[in-house]
């Protein structure tokens, strides 16, 4: 029997949004409804000073939930407010999926038994070993692959850096992270060209961040704020420091060398310790199961530190080359392009369409 168009409530990094879509298109919505992306907390206890409009945002939600009873409700990452997004959409016997697991294989492994309890019908996942995390908790799940194939270009043939290396500074994109990366990778860089002065820097800013953000830039002009969508400036990178996050992912399926830096508020750090166990923070190094990029986590994370890794990635070509070698090898484990299609055949099939 056919069922379409469904009215689903879709929830992205973006915002919340109400659809009435046949999933043929799922870049646009009907309505728009809040926007989650600014409100932009990390860490443990950092979401407490945006606790009251979270709640405010929670509610009406469940407003909306109550009152026009959408088909499904498919939750992106961000486990801590989205598992009472879940809940509240069980509650009134919404169908529920989760596309892009929260990091349960990282800390907090007993987050799979409530994501268990919370989806109806199923976890589509991104990364090829979370589908056997989840299968074997019991939870329908699906690997799709990985969305950042449907927007990196080919890494670039690459020719060895020269005596100008073009470095990338991606100091992350939430205010409180540029605060505490972008002072220390300035200052890195600074060291790092007393060896290579003739080295440029781009420094990647955030859509939603303005360049008054991104203070303290040398005046001499060898550091340019770049803001792109098509990762033409990226790919173009000898080296890169970059905060830990989705970045470090896409340097390395671009073939970029990378120091990771990550710098936390002491208290999350404490939490962090406590908490965490894989080995790695890097996505690129998890999935290699071993270094490919140097890791700087809270007091490691200096200047003198970042500088040195950095230098250590350009001064050998062989190794250089063998490296990037290494990262875009990464790429072929993460599927095909497609990602968000085949999603949305797993949400149809598992709504009854198909």
């Amino acid at each position: 029997m056919e069922k379409l168009p469904y009215s689903v409530f879709y929830q992205s990094p973006d915002g919340f949004f109400v659809c009435r879509t046949d999933f043929k298109e799922l870049e646009q919505a009907d309505e728009f409804i809040a926007d989650l992306a600014s409100h932009g907390v990390t860490g443990f206890w950092e979401p407490l000073r945006a606790l009251s409009s979270l709640i405010a945002l929670l509610r009406h939600l469940k407003r909306i939930m109550t009152q026009r009873h959408p088909t499904a409700v498919i939750c992106i990452d961000y486990y801590g407010f989205n598992r009472r997004v879940l809940s509240a959409a069980r509650t009134v016997g919404i169908d529920t999926f989760y596309f892009v697991s929260p990091q349960v294989w990282a800390s907090r492994a007993g987050r799979v038994q409530t994501l268990k309890k919370l989806i109806s019908k199923k976890m589509l996942v991104i990364f090829p070993f979370e589908e056997i995390l989840y299968r074997k908790a019991g939870i329908a799940c699906s690997y799709v692959g990985h969305p950042l194939l449907d927007y990196l270009p080919p890494a670039r043939a690459a020719t060895t850096p020269g005596s100008s290396p073009l470095i990338g500074l991606l100091p992350g994109s939430r205010s409180s992270e540029i605060l505490r990366h972008l002072p220390l990778f300035l200052e890195a860089f600074a060291l790092f060209q007393q060896q290579h002065p003739n080295a440029q820097a781009l420094l990647f800013a955030a859509e939603t961040q303005p360049d008054s953000a991104y203070t303290g830039l040398p005046s001499d002009g060898s550091v340019k704020i770049v803001r792109e969508q098509d990762y033409s400036h990226r790919a173009l990178l000898d080296a890169a420091l970059c905060s830990s996050g989705t970045a470090t992912l896409e340097n390395a399926l671009l073939g970029i060398p990378t120091v990771v830096v990550y710098k936390m508020s002491w208290l999350t750090h404490r939490i962090a310790r406590t908490i965490i166990y894989v080995k790695h923070i890097a996505m690129a190094n998890i999935l290699a199961g071993k270094t490919l990029m140097p890791e700087l986590i809270q007091n490691q994370a200096t200047a003198h530190a970042a500088a040195r890794q950095l230098a250590l990635l350009v001064a050998d070509p062989a190794k250089w080359s063998a490296l990037r070698t290494e990262l875009i090898h990464l790429r072929r484990g993460l599927g095909q392009p497609g990602a968000a299609k085949r999603a949305a055949h797993e949400i149809l099939a598992g709504l009854g369409s198909l």
